[in-house]
């Protein structure tokens, strides 16, 4: 699986997402996901989230694994992301 299309699914599913993905083995993935639409909702809703987007890839298994770390716009600037 491409790097941009990971990332352009969540952007689909999530259309504020400032999102990076690295990972170079084609299933293993790691992403930073910034939104608004985090605020106020649990890390594990955050995540939830995310992994909503990619459900049909993970379930195909072109996607196996994606680490996740998510936070709001005002959390990535506090942090310098």
């Amino acid at each position: 699986m491409e790097i941009e299309t990971i990332a352009q699914r969540i952007r689909a599913g999530i259309p504020d997402a400032e999102v990076q993905i690295s990972g170079d083995d084609g299933s293993h993935f790691s992403a930073l996901v910034i939104s608004d639409e985090f605020e106020g909702l649990s890390l594990l809703q955050r995540q939830r989230r995310v992994m909503d987007t990619v459900k049909a890839e993970l379930a195909s298994g072109e996607l196996h694994a994606l680490s996740l770390k998510t936070q709001t716009r005002a959390q990535a600037a506090a942090l310098g992301a």
